[in-house]
């Protein structure tokens, strides 16, 4: 079975879709990716999908159930490297993916998610 990897760098995962998703594979990642989440204990995602050219509603529908279910066991999720006719496909669907942080590229991406745990952590009291 395929399988997407998924990389831990410092406190985020980083996944690079670089093929077509097709639904079953698309599935795996989420289940994949929510669990590395919970296991590792990443305060963030970072999805890269420069190489994916195509979205339907159902691949539009799993980024957002990544970043929900992410959100919930703590973490922020960015997604970067989207192509324009990404962005106006998922416009056209009606999928305007929310509580999903976008970026230009990864280094973009990572600078986000940095400012989004630097902010959290601010906020949380001293003991």
């Amino acid at each position: 079975m395929d399988k997407i990897p998924i990389l831990k760098i410092g406190h985020f995962l980083m996944v690079a879709i670089q093929v077509d998703l097709y639904d079953r594979l698309a599935l795996n990642l989420e289940s994949d990716l929510v669990q590395a989440v919970s296991k590792t204990g990443a305060r963030g995602v970072l999805i890269d999908i420069s190489a994916v050219s195509i979205v339907d509603s159902f691949m539009g529908r799993i980024l957002g159930n990544i970043a929900g279910m992410s959100k919930i066991l703590d973490a922020e999720t960015v997604i970067v490297g989207m192509q324009p006719a990404v962005a106006i496909t998922l416009v056209e669907l009606g999928l305007p993916l929310k509580g999903v942080q976008t970026a230009l590229n990864v280094e973009k991406g990572m600078e986000l998610l940095q400012q989004k745990i630097q902010v959290t952590e601010e906020e949380e009291p001293e003991e």
